[in-house]
């Protein structure tokens, strides 16, 4: 008869399923027990590869940074015209549902000094890299920063409707064309081709 051969939990899955919790319930419900009894294992799984709940928090957050903006950006960034790389990030940014109520749920985490610490420089890589994306149009420095500006807000309103009234953001069929509107609007000289979806590059 064979043994029991289920591979022991990683430390990346613990810290996945530790967002799932942030992004169901806030960062305050996050904790070893619930998360051992959701995961199907015992705490000394939990203790193998954390010392404590901090540990584990900020594993998570650290795979949300990687994952989310550092990966993301990378992949954008291999486009060498500066509006390919913001029609790549557009399409490849994380819109979703499930994102929205993450993010939403880290930003008002504001008693939480080491969850804001990761929040801030998030979001001061994104907002850097639009604002060299359009710098590199020929925008003046001043209007880099603002558009670099506008187009967060974009982002960041998206993930707000996609929480708390996901209704009025297109369904998936209609999806593609409000990310060409939201191309037209935000980047100088937008064609359509800039936005295709098959994600392939001329790096």
């Amino acid at each position: 008869m064979q043994g029991n051969t289920r591979q022991p939990l990683t430390a990346d899955a613990w810290a996945e399923a530790a967002l799932e919790i942030i992004a169901e319930s806030g960062f305050d419900t996050v904790a070893v027990e619930p998360l051992a009894r959701r995961l199907g294992v015992t705490k000394g799984s939990f203790y193998w590869h954390f010392a404590n709940r901090q540990a584990l928090v900020q594993a998570a957050l650290e795979q949300w940074e990687r994952r989310e903006t550092d990966e993301v950006l990378a992949r954008a960034a291999q486009e060498r015209d500066p509006r390919k790389r913001l029609a790549r990030l557009f399409r490849e940014a994380d819109g979703s549902r499930r994102a929205g109520r993450l993010y939403l749920a880290l930003t008002g985490a504001i008693e939480n000094h080491p969850i804001q610490i990761v929040v801030r420089r998030v979001m001061d890589h994104r907002v850097e890299f639009l604002r060299e994306c359009y710098a590199a149009m020929g925008l003046s420095a001043g209007e880099a920063w603002q558009r670099a500006i506008l187009a967060y807000s974009v982002f960041l309103g998206t993930l707000q409707l996609r929480r708390d009234a996901p209704e009025v953001i297109p369904a998936e069929d209609e999806f593609h064309e409000y990310m060409h509107f939201i191309g037209e609007m935000l980047i100088p000289g937008y064609t359509r081709e800039l936005m295709r979806a098959d994600g392939s590059t001329n790096s």
